[in-house]
């Protein structure tokens, strides 16, 4: 699948790529679809996608199929999961121990296709091999699963703590899996619907049915004896959403801005 702008994801047949040196060449044996993938097909990405035409799709886990020269950590026939990008490891902050803030980050696209060719540095850096039990689909969800990693590291999620996630979709579950973890108390904000039985199936964390109250931050500081939350995160990238997890969340406690909301949005902070 090829991307040619805005709302405009085309089916096209390209050859089979052929490993550079450094490189390796993967079979997809499973692509995911992110919430970016979504917002990039309706409005572009200028980060990830900085030119088009391109190859599309981000989140992958395949088969060696050729090897370049220079490889060898892997061979053909090795399953492993890709990140989709890779840090430069030589910028400020890189140096600095932020290489997720990377001033030269290289993005990889094409998990939507048969075949991807991933270039030298992330296979140096971002190609983990996988054992062969563990099936392609769930290993397609490193990449994810490390992105809710860093957010409730960089949230300080302690045990006993109280975490409200707004938003109840698979982040929303990585991240309250990640927290409680750390043995922290999770409380999962969704509407009634499949998604929020499922997190109570699987026991992630309390439920909040933001559709059966008014008060979705009322409820909240009703929950945590009227404290409100240690940590509150945002996994919807809706602004008014954004609002509520500042007011939801108590004094000396942090909010992380999951969710990506729209260039040029704007929010009120509560007084």
């Amino acid at each position: 699948m090829v991307f040619h702008g805005a709302g405009d994801l085309r089916h096209e047949e390209l050859p089979v790529p052929e490993p550079a040196p450094g490189e390796l060449v993967l079979r997809i044996d499973a692509a995911l679809t992110c919430g970016t993938d979504v917002k990039t097909l309706r409005r572009g990405h200028p980060v990830m996608i900085p030119r088009i035409p391109t190859v599309f799709g981000h989140e992958l886990a395949g088969t060696v199929t050729a090897v370049g020269t220079g490889v060898r950590r892997f061979a053909e026939g090795d399953r492993v999961v890709a990140a989709n990008s890779a840090p430069c490891g030589d910028c400020r902050l890189c140096l600095a121990g932020r290489p997720n803030l990377c001033e030269d980050l290289l993005f990889v696209n094409g998990a939507y296709g048969e075949f991807i060719a991933l270039p030298p540095r992330l296979v140096a850096k971002n190609v983990i091999p996988l054992e062969r039990s563990l099936p392609a689909a769930r290993a397609a969800f490193a990449e994810p699963l490390a992105c809710a990693l860093l957010g409730i590291e960089r949230a300080r999620v302690e045990s006993g703590q109280t975490i409200v996630i707004f938003g109840a979709g698979p982040l929303g579950c990585l991240l309250g899996l990640c927290a409680a973890a750390r043995k922290a108390r999770v409380l999962l904000v969704g509407k009634a619907g499949w998604r929020l039985e499922r997190v109570r199936e699987l026991g992630i964390g309390e439920c909040l049915d933001a559709s059966a109250t008014d008060d979705v931050v009322g409820e909240v500081h009703t929950r945590t004896g009227g404290h409100g939350a240690d940590v509150a995160v945002d996994a919807t990238g809706r602004p008014e959403v954004w609002e509520e997890a500042v007011a939801a969340t108590g004094r000396g406690g942090s909010v992380v801005f999951f969710g990506g909301c729209a260039p040029g949005t704007s929010i009120t902070r509560p007084s």
